[in-house]
């Protein structure tokens, strides 16, 4: 195949493209410029993307003998990620910007100009399998639990998986991708994996959005509706959280309060118990298929609302409105905007974005 190597600066997306001409394809590394600072600096594991990143990127495929280019996808992620980002925190919801990368960057618009030039396929460095199935190519979990990469790879489509190449699905650690990097003396085999999101690289998202969405104090209420505190900016707090909350009003029963849901029309948050953030049921509207779409409009699955969150067996019902699940046991702490991925055992079914959530302990009781 003409393969096209996504080329991040990191050890997995080198190994990959190692892997790919070890397997006599032909590759070309591309190394994709999401930012428009030129000058930005990479700080230990936080932040991708960078200056350094492309270097490294470089050098590894200057080892592997294969021609190298820089793509500038700035203006692209800026629209469909970044801007993306502070609109869902606008509207109250909590987003995912590594799946909507994966979405709308290395797999829509890189993909496309990919196929564009003759490519067969982009090979990335994500912990995925693919497997030939009854009814096509499936999208599967990698051999490692522990770094499996699927949850992020669930908006893919049947047209982006039959162009798509994982090599280090069915490696069994990140230990032996290291050990294996060394062995080809790529200098990255130590580099540390970066986490956190890219373009926030000191961490402090809280005061990015500040910056993009504005402060604009507000009430913190109980699920009754009595305040019990106010806050500087409803965008600073996700469901599920516990600190930070400053209330003025301890609770009945002196237990700590969590976020129950943020009302950005209000610029109000919602607190109460932790009970409360038990999940019975989620729904939404904004749906895709890794592969063939289910035959039934009821099914079994299992359902995983975060990336390293365990999966929970549930049953989904489709319909044109959208996908409803109702878990066989509560899911905890779901917000509003995080994409919940369908499995069947290790196969990825789908994936679609909250968009509601029915609690499973009723006001009052």
């Amino acid at each position: 195949m003409r393969v096209l190597a996504a080329m991040s600066g990191g050890v997995d997306s080198a190994v990959a493209a190692a892997r790919a001409v070890e397997a006599g394809h032909d590759v070309v590394g591309v190394h994709l410029a999401l930012s428009r600072a030129g000058g930005t600096l990479r700080t230990g594991s936080r932040g991708c993307c960078t200056i350094e990143d492309a270097m490294d990127a470089r050098r590894a495929a200057d080892l592997l003998g294969i021609p190298f280019y820089v793509w500038d996808f700035s203006e692209r992620f800026r629209e469909d990620v970044i801007d993306d980002f502070v609109a869902e925190y606008r509207a109250g919801r909590t987003p995912n910007p590594c799946l909507r990368c994966n979405e709308k960057i290395k797999f829509a618009a890189l993909l496309e100009r990919a196929i564009e030039l003759g490519f067969d396929a982009v090979c990335t460095g994500h912990y995925a399998t693919l497997v030939d199935g009854a009814d096509g190519l499936e999208l599967h979990r990698a051999s490692d639990a522990a770094k499996d990469q699927s949850y992020v790879l669930g908006v893919l489509n049947a047209e982006q998986l039959a162009h798509t190449y994982f090599p280090l699905g069915s490696t069994p650690s990140k230990a032996l991708v290291r050990a294996e990097a060394a062995e080809r003396g790529l200098s990255v085999a130590q580099k540390p994996d970066s986490h956190d999101i890219c373009f926030i690289p000191d961490g402090d998202t809280r005061g990015w959005l500040a910056e993009k969405v504005g402060a604009e104090q507000g009430e913190i209420l109980d699920r009754d509706g009595a305040v019990v505190g106010t806050h500087d900016g409803a965008h600073a707090f996700t469901v599920g959280q516990r600190r930070g909350l400053r209330l003025g009003v301890p609770a009945p029963d002196g237990k700590p309060r969590f976020v129950l849901e943020v009302r950005p029309v209000s610029n109000t948050v919602v607190v109460g118990p932790k009970e409360a953030l038990a999940i019975a049921e989620i729904a939404g509207s904004r749906r895709s298929w890794a592969g063939a779409a289910p035959t039934q409009q009821e099914f079994a699955c299992e359902v995983q609302i975060r990336a390293h969150a365990d999966p929970v067996p549930a049953r989904a019902h489709v319909s044109v409105e959208g996908v409803r699940v109702v878990p066989d046991r509560p899911l905890d702490g779901v917000a509003p905007g995080q994409s919940a991925v369908l499995y069947l055992g290790t196969r990825v079914l789908g994936q679609f974005t909250i968009d509601r959530t029915v609690s499973a302990v009723p006001v009052g009781a």
